[in-house]
């Protein structure tokens, strides 16, 4: 478990399909994704992620804010193969009630410590449409820095990275 001012990053599990569900089913949420996505496509997401834990000892966590207990999101580490490269995204979505707080900078920041601190990732990433200027903030303000434009998903996508210092 992940700890931040705000935030507890767990592992997720089936108790979250309900509250990730609404998330994906939210239209502005997954405005920059390909689609939205229902209750069954939302349950394949959750289960890769679930077997990346076993396999790779990360993946996305569970976004809990510690003052309620309440699942606001995710956020985690993503591994990706990117031009033929191996590499570890930093992946973040947040319930947009939650938008313009801070939190998914927060989360970002602590999941970014845990991959070079713990995980020895001589890099981390982030897969960006170039309109999602929220999610591009909370790149920017994790330390990322664009590298380059690059297609992801059928969409122009921004590649931003960061190395430990």
């Amino acid at each position: 478990m992940l700890e931040t001012t705000r935030l507890l990053l767990r592992e997720m599990s089936w108790d979250d399909l309900d509250v990730l569900a609404a998330i994906f089913a939210d239209a502005e949420v997954m405005r920059f994704y390909p689609r939205v996505a229902d209750r069954g496509l939302t349950a394949l997401w959750l289960q890769r992620n679930l077997q990346r834990y076993s396999q790779y000892g990360f993946g996305v966590w569970a976004m809990v804010l510690k003052a309620t207990g309440q699942v606001i999101g995710g956020c985690g580490l993503v591994p990706q193969l990117v031009e033929g490269q191996p590499e570890v995204e930093i992946s973040y979505h947040l319930c947009r009630r939650f938008w313009g707080q801070g939190l998914a900078t927060e989360a970002a920041r602590v999941c970014r410590d845990y991959g070079f601190e713990q995980l020895h990732c001589p890099r981390l990433i982030a897969l960006i449409h170039p309109d999602n200027h929220s999610s591009r903030r909370v790149a920017e303000k994790t330390g990322m820095q664009l590298i380059q434009q690059l297609p992801w998903l059928g969409q122009p996508t921004w590649l931003y990275a960061v190395a430990p210092n």
